[in-house]
């Protein structure tokens, strides 16, 4: 339930009070008399659940081998228009490899029991099967993953991910930050999860396994990766150190080369568990060991970074469930004992209405090498603040939701040069009177402090850079096949500034589905106007399967984009999207060895799934 990020803590809290109360379902109908459940969650969990007898051990292996699903994916990508980096000509730094991105995949799953693959990567400018990549892709990932055998109810090989308490010490997996649901404050996951995509940074390599017996519920790790980082030498003592670690993926280039997989990363952790009826409280730790010392840049945000050849994080994290409350939280110290606190609050108040707390309080020192918890600051360090949410439902038709988060940062920050604060606000009103037509407006005002821009004094000075955004979107199926959707956005940055900036977006999206035919499409016309960067919108976009993009929109000009998708028999379906910007009053776009001449920007994109 927690790997789907539907529920909230207290729903699924309230599910399994309700299975030790009445015992084990009958039937799927039963969901309905869950507390805090509704038709509407019920509805996106269908498709996920079964109530059936279990199985012994012996049947269960046999029927996983033999009736779960291969599949084997193929993706193309490429921007038509040739960037600076491939002008072979140009002397210099330049790109070695090819402008195409590949993607490759094969996986066979028993739905969520037994499940084990590959996956190879190559990102436009790497270059394949020759170069720094003779074995083909420049990133391979594998793993082989099982749940529910027996008293194991986890075991990994290969590439995982681990996830503990609330992310203050360690969490690799997906997890959502400020958002319109304000119940997704709370990180929910197995601390282990198998690992399949083309990211190539944020997961672990090697051995895991979670074992459970009664009450209590164990989990252990071990991981050997090589990693890319940016090296440079001690005079002195003419050893290399670490000054970055490099998690874009990208090894274009002969500096970007130069330190692809020269960092050897060992890590080793664990969880202890003991769960009741209705609380929790776990037991997390994990240490990293790396083949060179890590040196920071000597700059004053970079005081308290984490620093030499070895690296510890431990923490307690809980949970609680009293009616309709439902408490969780984690403390969580580093190797130099600095101090991080994270509790938060869910209630039901009623079945129209739910609210939501969460507090941090965060030392400056505190570092953690793969922390990504519920916080204001990219990853959790220097940050105190409070958020409060709340979601209503008066009637049938209406819905309203909105937030405020209040936050301090105790020490200096990339670009600010002091203690600084901010505020977070979003309100948002919907409208689906029936499932032909959706409508929402939001308005969000966030102002954070930073450095002033273009200063020219000998000392930096900070100023409230204040953000407010306001969207209105309306969605509205006109058939059975057919759906249309429009939104228009406008943001202000620094409205009353000397900053001020003003951005403007609007698309319109037909989106074409048919019942039980083999093929269906969507479209988006779009266009954007904004001053400049700071004054950019993201706008999220559909895409081929297992792809997502929430692009930056800023400058002048139009963006289109055509999906097509194409079922050739029930175990072939095919992939395409053609997607090009028009930019208006450039000569060109992009910057460095990214920078292409012109005012157009072309991609396409293909994928071929093939399932046996």
């Amino acid at each position: 339930m927690k790997m789907l990020k539907i529920l909230s803590g207290l729903q699924i809290a309230n599910l399994i009070s309700y299975r030790k109360f009445v015992g084990k379902l009958i039937s799927i109908y039963e969901l309905q008399a869950v507390p805090s459940w509704d038709t509407q969650i019920i509805k996106k969990l269908l498709p996920f659940i079964t109530v059936a007898d279990s199985m012994d051990l012996p049947e269960v292996f046999r029927t996983r081998l033999k009736v779960g699903e291969h599949t084997l994916s193929f993706r193309f990508s490429e921007v038509l228009e040739k960037s600076a980096g491939f002008e072979k000509t140009s002397s210099g730094t330049k790109y070695l490899g090819s402008p195409p991105k590949l993607f490759f995949r094969y996986r066979y799953q028993d739905k969520n029991l037994l499940q084990y693959g590959i996956v190879g990567d190559k990102d436009a400018g790497e270059q394949f099967f020759k170069g720094a990549q003779k074995y083909g892709f420049d990133f391979y990932s594998f793993h082989v993953f099982a749940r529910k055998v027996g008293a194991i109810q986890a075991l990994a090989l290969g590439d995982f991910t681990v996830n503990m308490g609330q992310g203050l010490i360690q969490w690799q997996s997906l997890a959502f930050r400020k958002s319109v649901d304000i119940l997704a404050i709370k990180r929910q996951s197995p601390v282990l999860r198998p690992y399949n995509s083309a990211g190539e940074f944020s997961f672990h390599r090697g051995a895991g396994i979670t074992v459970q017996k009664g009450k209590i519920e164990g989990t252990a790790f071990i991981s050997y990766r090589k990693l890319s980082a940016n090296f440079a030498a001690d005079t002195v003592s003419h050893e290399e150190y670490i000054t970055s670690f490099l998690n874009s993926g990208y090894h274009r280039t002969e500096d970007e080369i130069e330190g692809r997989h020269k960092l050897g990363q060992f890590a080793l952790g664990g969880n202890l568990k003991y769960r009741a009826s209705n609380w929790h409280i776990g037991l997390n730790a994990i240490s990293f060991n790396f083949s060179s010392p890590v040196v920071k840049r000597q700059e004053p945000y970079n005081l308290y970074a984490i620093s030499g050849k070895n690296w510890s994080n431990y923490s307690i994290d809980y949970s609680y469930t009293h009616r309709n409350l439902h408490f969780f939280g984690e403390a969580a110290v580093d190797k130099n004992l600095s101090k991080a606190f994270l509790n938060g609050l869910l209630i039901s108040v009623d079945p129209r209405v739910d609210i939501s707390f969460l507090h941090r309080h965060i030392d400056p020192q505190y570092q953690s090498n793969n922390g990504n918890a519920f916080t204001e600051n990219t990853y959790p360090t220097n940050e105190n603040g409070f958020y409060a949410g709340i979601s209503l439902r008066p009637v049938t038709a209406w819905r309203f939701d909105a937030y405020i988060d209040v936050y301090k940062f105790p020490w200096l920050k990339y670009l600010v040069d002091a203690p600084s604060e901010g505020k977070d606000f979003l309100a948002q009103i919907t409208y689906s009177p029936n499932k032909q037509l959706e409508v929402y407006t939001r308005y969000r005002s966030e102002s954070k402090q930073g450095n002033q821009p273009d200063n020219n004094l000998p000392t930096n000075y900070l100023v409230s850079l204040p953000r407010q955004n306001w969207r209105t979107q309306i969605s509205y199926r006109i058939d059975q096949a057919f759906t249309v959707r429009s939104r228009t956005e406008l943001l202000w940055y620094d409205k009353k500034g000397k900053n001020a900036e003003r951005g403007f977006l609007t698309f319109f999206d037909v989106i074409y589905k048919p019942v039980l035919k083999r093929y269906n499409a969507n479209i988006r016309l779009q266009y954007f106007e904004t001053d400049d960067y700071n004054s950019r919108i993201y706008a999220y976009e559909n895409d081929v399967l297992f792809y997502y993009s929430i692009p930056a929109f800023f400058n002048k000009g139009f963006r289109y984009y055509l999906n097509v998708n194409y079922d050739l028999s029930s175990s072939i379906s095919f992939w395409l999207k053609w997607a090009q910007y028009i930019y208006q009053d450039v000569e060109s776009i992009g910057s460095g060895l990214d920078e292409i001449p012109g005012s157009t920007k072309s991609e396409i994109r293909m994928m071929v799934r093939i399932v046996f």
